[in-house]
């Protein structure tokens, strides 16, 4: 009977011509100094300045005299009839008093808005409609894991609509248009519902925008529109925007954005040019949830199955040539590992050395160039006839930029 897979056998021994162990500190130390210097809200009470306590009670107060025949509620979370010990409906008021200065009159009348919205548009009920994009799911606007602190994690891409078919089949007229911005509305209340609503819980997303072949002129209507709508109904949803393949004219497109953003949304931003979205995401989101084509280990599908096996980062210096060996494996027992860099531009290759000194090594993969162009990360098995270790070398040497890396293995014992 074939056994199931033992990720936990055998050791990895990583050893390179410096300390790999060196490499993966630095890449630790590298994410913790470079993290954004924008504070999410705890929404904890007891953080609040006296004048922020005080607006919320305000707030509150307000929201007392509407009327008791219409209760007022936001994602099925009361707000005029509350019970104390409802602690969700305060972080519901903080956003709205966030978005708004803490300006309780305004930030009651965005709120009302809000309500009045989700009335008409049917907000509550647009997650379960079929609106027809099949072809759009997990391609323009999706979900896909969470971040580093827990945050689902949106995705974002409109390079699809380069295509001019493909565009006028979701943007061809008002009414395609309104029936895809229904759609993207679809997709952040999705992301809503993985929300906690509860003081230092989940309570925002991160939504990670891939700019690369976007048609900036084309998508202008219904940026603007996507903009306004989240903007104005989902006050500090968002915890953090990072913007991938960011082409040279993104300045142009900031600056048709920027007057709708106010200056909080706008601190929120994260940008990361060509070449560089693995290093930039990997700050936030850990390599085996990060989707393939932004040089992580997450296939399609991968998420559906439970919590992926955890991958091992590393980084590879300029110049530097690493090797990963992976020791202990049985005879006949089966590895399977999966190993990505993120801007590739470099030499890979694999080998099985044997522990007896009379065989000879075996050459699993040979050496070849993966270009920066690489968009699936290396997936490959072998199966062992005798006991010995996989040596998997990746050789930077030809270049002077220093990578990312993560690799992950998985050893499926003999049959007994």
């Amino acid at each position: 009977m074939e056994a199931s897979p033992s990720p936990q056998q055998p050791n990895t021994k990583p050893t390179t011509k410096r300390s790999l162990m060196a490499s993966l500190m630095d890449a630790a130390t590298t994410t913790l100094g470079r993290s954004s210097s924008f504070k999410e809200d705890t929404y904890h009470l007891s953080s609040l300045k006296p004048a922020e306590a005080k607006a919320l009670q305000d707030f509150k107060s307000l929201l007392s005299s509407h009327p008791s025949d219409k209760p007022l509620s936001m994602w099925g979370i009361p707000l005029t009839q509350l019970d104390s010990t409802d602690e969700r409906a305060d972080v519901v008021l903080l956003k709205f008093l966030r978005a708004r200065d803490f300006n309780v009159r305004d930030a009651h009348q965005m709120l009302t808005k809000c309500a009045a919205w989700r009335a008409e548009f049917g907000a509550d009920s647009v997650v379960d409609e079929e609106l027809g994009f099949k072809e759009l799911e997990g391609v323009v606007a999706y979900m896909h894991g969470w971040d580093r602190a827990g945050h689902p994690v949106c995705y974002n891409a409109y390079g699809v609509f380069k295509d001019k078919g493909m565009y006028e089949r979701v943007f061809g007229d008002g009414d395609k248009m309104e029936r895809f911005l229904r759609w993207r509305v679809q997709v952040m209340e999705r992301g809503v519902k993985m929300l906690q609503f509860r003081p230092g819980g989940i309570n925002s997303i991160i939504q990670v925008t891939d700019l690369k072949d976007m048609p900036k002129r084309e998508l202008r209507s219904a940026s603007k529109q996507i903009l306004n709508l989240f903007q104005d109904n989902y006050p500090e949803m968002v915890a953090r925007k990072v913007f991938v393949n960011v082409p040279w004219y993104f300045s142009v497109f900031y600056a048709m954005i920027s007057p709708f953003l106010t200056e909080r949304t706008k601190s929120k931003f994260v940008i990361a040019r060509e070449g560089n979205v693995a290093e930039t995401l990997y700050k936030y989101i850990r390599p085996e949830f990060v989707p393939v084509q932004y040089g992580g280990l997450s296939r399609p599908g991968d998420l559906e199955n439970g919590p992926p096996k955890p991958a091992s980062e590393f980084t590879i210096k300029g110049a530097e040539k690493v090797f990963l060996e992976i020791d202990g494996i049985e005879a006949g027992a089966t590895i399977t590992w999966d190993l990505v860099v993120g801007g590739w531009d470099l030499e890979y290759g694999a080998e099985y050395v044997p522990l007896s000194e009379q065989s000879y090594t075996l050459s699993v993969e040979k050496p070849r160039k993966i270009p920066a162009t690489a968009d699936e990360p290396i997936h490959n098995s072998f199966t062992a006839r005798e006991t010995g270790k996989m040596v998997l070398s990746i050789d930077n040497s030809a270049s002077r930029k220093r990578k990312v890396a993560a690799y992950r293995y998985f050893v499926r014992k003999p049959s007994m």
